[in-house]
């Protein structure tokens, strides 16, 4: 029986902070920039810049990428656990994760421990650019903000800083 893919979201402080959304897919980790994270508010429309593919090994890394390299700073799992494929097409069959990509269009559902219930990227065809939304379910929760309230590693327990400061 296959297990259900993997997502992760790791908060990384590079040349700016940002949340790495990182949702697997044909064995790698398809990973968007969201600058101001995840939202569970369903009206709010987030920026989401695709970036480079990583390793499904990468899911679990926290630390400092030490240097001046491009993603150089601070790394922590901000929320990780497995999601469900939700994409469909006109006639209402399923559409792999992969297509959805392609097609510009991925709707998913998390769980996770911090973030759970259904979101969707859809590109917005400016630049390439993508934005994340929370859809409309019982996860929903317009009055909290999860980045402020949460804003610690689910497998460490360090906020960004705590991990910044422990390259020293």
């Amino acid at each position: 029986m296959p297990t259900a893919p993997i997502f992760v979201v790791q908060l990384h402080d590079a040349r700016r902070l940002h949340y790495d959304v990182r949702l697997e897919v044909d064995g790698v980790l398809k990973s968007w920039a969201v600058p101001r994270g995840p939202s569970l508010d369903p009206t709010v429309k987030r920026l989401a810049v695709p970036t480079g593919d990583h390793s499904i090994e990468y899911a679990e890394y926290e630390g400092v990428i030490a240097g001046s390299v491009y993603g150089s700073g601070a790394v922590i799992v901000w929320d990780a656990g497995v999601y469900q494929n939700q994409t469909r097409d006109k006639r209402g069959k399923p559409v792999s994760p992969a297509d959805a990509i392609e097609g510009g269009h991925f709707r998913f559902r998390l769980q996770g421990v911090k973030l759970s219930g259904s979101w969707a990227f859809t590109r917005t065809g400016r630049d390439g650019d993508w934005l994340l939304v929370k859809v409309r379910d019982d996860a929903a929760n317009p009055s909290l903000d999860l980045t402020s309230a949460e804003p610690q590693s689910i497998l460490s327990g360090l906020t960004i800083e705590e991990m910044a400061a422990t390259k020293d």
